[in-house]
């Protein structure tokens, strides 16, 4: 087995933590709001303290990482992550569960970014859409079942233990990638010499003679301000399906039980198919008719029918066909997000981090703003379907967005 691709399953099982780290508060947060007497509206404020973190530090944690490597950062932010999941057991309060979140967001604020930066290093320019959506769809899966696995445990144990044993599971995996990864291939042990070679011929990296500019490119490259346009509605709708979707089920459509489980993780659950179809998709679309058009039409048709899946589902009175909708629409945003970050590691090349990070911070700001919106528009409407039409208008501009965007523009010319 090459070990590019234990690489690969070393990152998706990050993937799976970061989910299931994320998904279980939004699952949780019924009991966790009678145990704190918390309003809907510091909730929210509470799940946008994470985002707050995740996009302030996004940036940051990628110039460290392209700086000093993906071994010492991912080690490190997991670490950090881990301790505060585990610490959310010791919130009491409003403002203690906040504080916690946020300082959750910085750990976690590192993680993806330094994945790109691991494959832009250890994997073929040709083969990282395909790479990037089974990442995805690593995290995907993993946070389409945390409804039901967060369910049963809450079963026989309290909501602080649950934080309690997934803040350990990270904390595992952080040593264990410690130990066994490199930053280069030709520095792991038990890379082949062919290997090596192979990698390092289509990795599409510059030689460090060639390298020029400053890492503050990123920002004057053109790509980059649409790929953050659209990044920031895959955020914002992200955010409504791991924080408040079980509960506008609940509320507005009357699910409980095995249903609402099974319903509160089905976008995720879909979108594990939707990142393997976008991510080897675009590459193989990408042979036929170029890179460029081939990242559009997944970037454009995925938003094209993720906001008329959501738009279809307040229109429906089922409870059944709505959420089906949802989660439909959840996964259309989702085939989108292979070709996003595959091109942010394309474009960026020995500024993959950073410009990774930078489309991930500006997307976060759509997972800041996401709860809280949701929070006021239903306090002050008592409406559940406004944020979702709020949604699909999103959805709709990131659409347009994708038409701006060209994989084929380097950081390094800008």
């Amino acid at each position: 087995m090459a070990i590019r691709n234990r690489v690969v399953a070393f990152t998706m099982a990050l993937a799976a933590v970061t989910y299931l780290d994320r998904v279980c508060i939004g699952v949780l947060q019924t009991k966790i709001s009678a145990d704190l007497d918390l309003t809907r509206v510091q909730m929210g404020y509470i799940f946008s303290a994470f985002a707050v973190a995740y996009a302030a530090f996004g940036v940051p944690l990628a110039r460290w990482c392209d700086r000093d490597g993906a071994r010492k950062v991912l080690t490190w932010v997991v670490l950090v992550w881990s301790a505060f999941t585990m610490a959310t057991a010791l919130a009491w309060n409003f403002v203690s569960m906040a504080v916690i979140r946020f300082l959750f967001g910085i750990g976690e604020a590192g993680a993806w970014p330094s994945v790109a930066r691991v494959y832009s290093r250890w994997i073929p320019l040709a083969q990282r859409g395909r790479i990037q959506g089974i990442f995805f769809a690593g995290a995907h899966l993993s946070g389409g079942v945390t409804p039901l696995v967060v369910m049963a445990m809450a079963g026989w144990l309290q909501w602080r233990m649950i934080f309690i044993v997934f803040g350990t599971i990270g904390a595992l995996w952080a040593v264990c990638w410690h130990i066994w990864f490199r930053d280069e291939p030709r520095d792991h042990p038990s890379v082949s010499t062919e290997e090596r070679d192979h990698i390092e011929a289509t990795r599409g990296l510059a030689g460090a003679a060639q390298e020029t500019g400053s890492w503050t490119r990123v920002f004057r490259t053109p790509t980059v301000a649409p790929l953050c346009i659209q990044a920031f509605a895959n955020s914002y709708g992200f955010y409504f399906f791991i924080t408040w979707l079980p509960t506008y089920l609940a509320q507005a459509r009357g699910m409980k039980g095995a249903e609402l489980a099974i319903f509160s993780g089905l976008p995720l659950m879909l979108s594990f198919v939707a990142d393997l179809t976008g991510g080897e998709g675009s590459d193989k679309l990408a042979r036929r008719i170029g890179l460029r058009a081939a990242r559009r039409a997944f970037g454009t048709g995925g938003y094209v029918l993720a906001a008329g899946s959501i738009f279809l589902a307040t229109q429906l009175p089922s409870g059944f066909a709505a959420g089906l909708l949802i989660a439909i629409g959840g996964a259309c945003s989702m085939l989108t997000l292979a070709p996003a970050w595959a091109t942010a590691v394309d474009v960026g090349g020995r500024h993959a981090g950073v410009t990774a990070g930078t489309m991930n911070t500006i997307g976060q700001v759509g997972g800041i703003l996401s709860p809280i919106v949701l929070a006021y528009i239903v306090d002050a409407t008592n409406n559940w379907n406004l944020p979702l039409l709020v949604l699909a208008a999103i959805y709709g501009v990131a659409a347009l967005a994708w038409l701006a965007i060209n994989p084929d523009q380097r950081v390094e010319t800008a």
